[in-house]
């Protein structure tokens, strides 16, 4: 009896045993049991939201459905509730139905068919989503351009897809005018000009070009055939360009697949329903402002309130106005927002859910505390590629998690890389060596064939092959390269450190831009900065400098260099300041740091005003002339 009584006993034990054993065979470190107990029930509700985003894109998948096909059913169900608010007009599901009818059955008429391209250049408006709607219903497939673009790069954007069109709003028509000279390998194009509601009809389009407006008059509002043209669920259906901040922007495939996986993290994720109202002031032309939340109102249902540029001063107006209940942001946006005088109307929101990426960390819980959000979800990912992090259950300051156990089944992990070189690192094996928690490494994604989150690379195989990592996890395989550096708790949660390019050595220890950034905007009192290294002759590594935007007669440099070296260590405060009175940003509230950094730090050149750290006088003092031909030449000694 008493032997029965200690085998029941130690059923439990031997349970747990081989559950660990398991555990500790598919970790890359020792499991800590004490981790997996604090974050068991984080990885459970994960993994349900997680599962149950996979299991629709499954459905979809096996089903061969897409997003229009949900967008049928949508429209039928709610055909007369509000989609969108633009400048205070409401566009109900079938106002929005009814012209992208018109869109396809025009464009079909002309002889567009599946497969074919067309670029769009319109502004924030919901003409510019029943644009692409309406051409995917036919098949083809729209590329969103950045309206910040100009010239040549303007030209480069269209030109490095095939597009058969080019669709652009009125207000477009000089910039237009002025890259042509760069399409001249599309000869054939069309040039469409669409004005949208109460714009400015003045403006003089100084090239051939069609009235999308006047062609639209004409053409049916009657449903397609959808059998006849039909369109799969790894069919492609928009290009969304990268930011260009390292070179040319590059045309991203975005297929039906990949749309709906975007959808579904803000829907399932967010923890959204269908009767949610969405602020979203960000650039129809990016992922972020154009497709996820878009995506989950075009399937799932609920209203969209949508303006042609954010404005930090309307934000929570605007927000209150329209009762919205979820809020989009971006960049630089949230420090935007927290720059403003305080308002009535930031505490008389509805907004329960803040979902965007940018963030940061040393701003997060003022934000949260100030505005009253109760829940803030921060994403990771490129528009382009397969490693996405989603932190869902408010971790101040991370991106997202993965749990510390079984990681070896996750097509998802940090690799380390050369500080300097940037170059994968790799084993006796020859295959990349996964980082432990607190090393700093590139977040990769495995490429899975006919995964449903699939990297499917750029219009430009060349620039998808810069981005693959062959023999990653083990011989043969091949992995997404982020380009970003991330690092992991002992918990799970990865945070962002910098782009690959960003973090330089000086004084033999790797300065983090990314963290220098944080500390340098507070004490500076939340300012746009950025920080980047410059070369020096002679000099081993690179030297700090931070460009930020601010009033030069504002700034106590000997109070400044205390603040800063209170929380940074010497080798990364920066040596050198570049006061602006604005920094250049991207259209997705990004500031730029490479044409800054290609700049230097010579004053002769730079007509900003431009400070040097004196370490005896422990100030800043200003770059001259004489000081900087006596840096270069190695008589002031660094």
């Amino acid at each position: 009896m008493a032997l029965v009584i200690y085998l029941l006993l130690s059923i439990p034990l031997v349970v747990v045993l081989i559950i660990y054993g398991v555990i500790f065979l598919l970790s890359t470190e020792i499991p800590d049991p004490r981790a997996i107990f604090r974050t068991f029930e984080r990885d459970v509700k994960g993994a349900y939201l997680y599962f149950k985003m996979l299991f629709f894109v499954k459905k979809c998948h096996v089903l061969d459905k897409t997003m229009l096909d949900y967008w049928q059913m949508n429209c039928q169900k709610n055909r007369h509730r509000t989609c969108f608010i633009f400048q205070d007009e409401k566009w109900t599901y079938q106002m929005m139905d009814e012209l992208s009818n018109k869109i396809a059955n025009y464009f079909l008429s002309i002889g567009y068919s599946k497969g074919d391209e067309a670029a769009l250049l319109l502004e924030n408006c919901p003409e510019f989503v029943c644009i692409w709607l309406g051409l995917a219903k036919i098949g083809v497939v729209t590329a969103l351009i950045n309206t910040n673009l100009k010239g040549d790069t303007l030209g480069h954007s269209v030109t490095c897809i095939d597009a058969k069109a080019l669709i652009f709003g009125r207000n477009f028509a000089e910039e237009v005018n002025n890259a042509i000279p760069f399409l001249k390998k599309n000869d054939s194009m069309d040039f469409y000009c669409f004005t949208e509601q109460g714009a400015p009809t003045e403006t003089v389009v100084p090239f051939p070009a069609k009235s999308l407006n006047a062609v639209l008059e004409e053409a049916s509002s009657t449903p397609v055939d959808h059998k006849k043209h039909k369109v799969g669920f790894r069919d492609k259906l928009l290009y969304i360009y990268t930011s260009g901040t390292t070179g040319l922007p590059k045309a991203a495939i975005i297929r039906h697949s990949k749309l709906l996986w975007m959808g579904c993290a803000g829907y399932f994720l967010g923890r959204c329903n269908d009767s949610e109202v969405v602020y979203n002031p960000l650039p129809m032309y990016h992922s972020a402002g154009g497709i996820i939340f878009v995506t989950a109102i075009l399937t799932f249902g609920g209203t969209m309130v949508i303006r042609k540029k954010f404005s930090a001063s309307n934000y929570w107006k605007e927000a209150a106005k329209h009762k919205a209940t979820v809020g989009q942001y971006i960049g630089e946006i949230c420090r935007y927002l927290l720059n403003q005088p305080i308002t009535e109307e930031e505490k008389q929101h509805n907004i329960k859910l803040l979902f965007g990426n940018g963030l940061r960390s040393h701003i997060w819980k003022e934000f949260q505390d100030r505005f009253r959000v109760k829940n803030i979800v921060e994403f990771y990912g490129a528009t382009e590629g397969n490693a996405n992090l989603m932190n869902m259950f408010g971790k101040v300051g991370a991106v997202g998690f993965l749990p510390r156990h079984c990681d070896k089944l996750y097509p998802v992990a940090l690799i380390k890389v050369d500080p300097e070189t940037h170059e994968v690192l790799r084993n006796e094996k020859g295959l990349c060596i996964r980082c432990k928690s607190g090393e700093p490494g590139e977040l990769v994604g495995k490429i899975i064939r006919n995964a449903l989150n699939s990297f499917d690379g750029y219009a430009n195989q060349n620039e998808t092959k810069k981005k693959i990592v062959q023999n990653c996890f083990e011989k043969g395989d091949m992995a997404f390269l982020s380009g970003d550096i991330l690092v992991m708790d002992e918990l799970g949660y990865l945070y962002f450190v910098d782009r690959t390019g960003d973090t330089f050595r000086w004084r033999g220890e790797n300065v983090s831009t990314g963290e220098v950034e944080n500390v340098l905007s507070t004490a500076l009192g939340h300012i746009s900065c950025v920080v980047y290294g410059v070369e020096i002759p002679n000099v081993e590594g690179k030297a700090g400098m931070g460009a930020v935007q601010t009033n030069l007669k504002s700034i106590n440099f000997s109070e400044l260099y205390q603040n800063l070296s209170k929380r940074l260590p010497p080798f990364a405060i920066p040596l050198f300041l570049r006061i602006f009175e604005e920094l250049e940003e991207t259209g997705t509230y990004k500031l730029k740091k490479v044409t800054y950094q290609k700049e230097g730090f010579n004053p002769e050149k730079i007509s900003d005003p431009i400070f040097f750290l004196d370490a005896k006088q422990r100030t800043y003092i200003p770059l001259t002339k004489e000081l900087y031909s006596d840096i270069l030449t190695g008589n002031y000694k660094l």
